[in-house]
């Protein structure tokens, strides 16, 4: 995920090293949390369920085993081939991209205990409660400038 401009500053110098040796040292190139490869394109069902190639098995969204779902396969293989009627979409493709997160959303704290290696589905979940914060912040504001100049 990019930087804002505005944070770009809270970040050290050696901010592409350091979330290097996170993501790929101590990661090894998997989600912190529920295990994607970084860099794979992965099958999931949309809910947080995808396709461990390596396993061979669906796991879901913290990275445990599911049960009793059939293979990719056997999914496409199940679908109703009727005339006229389209078939269903495939499973969901999605590239795996890592990214490292302050697990407390402040990026000048920079201790390895307080970053994660997290893949885009994990990092905009983690950061969700943030994201919602500074929007209300900004409306707020925003409506304050108003209040005074409008």
């Amino acid at each position: 995920m990019p930087i804002a401009r505005e944070h770009r500053w809270l970040y050290p110098i050696d901010w592409r090293e350091l979330s290097a040796l996170i993501r790929f040292q101590r990661a090894k190139g998997c989600c912190e949390h529920c295990g994607r490869p970084h860099g794979s394109a992965v099958q999931h069902l949309g809910n947080g369920v995808w396709w461990d190639e390596q396993k061979a098995r669906w796991r879901d969204g913290q990275g445990r085993a599911v049960r009793r779902l059939p293979t990719p396969a056997e999914l496409a293989f199940m679908q109703p081939g009727l005339a006229g009627i389209d078939p269903p979409a495939p499973l969901r493709m999605t590239r795996v991209v890592l990214a490292t997160a302050h697990l407390n959303h402040d990026p000048g704290d920079n201790r390895p205990r307080n970053l994660a290696a997290l893949c885009q589905r994990c990092h905009m979940r983690h950061d969700a409660p943030e994201h919602r914060r500074r929007r209300h912040h900004n409306a707020f504001c925003h409506r304050a400038v108003g209040d005074l100049f409008g």
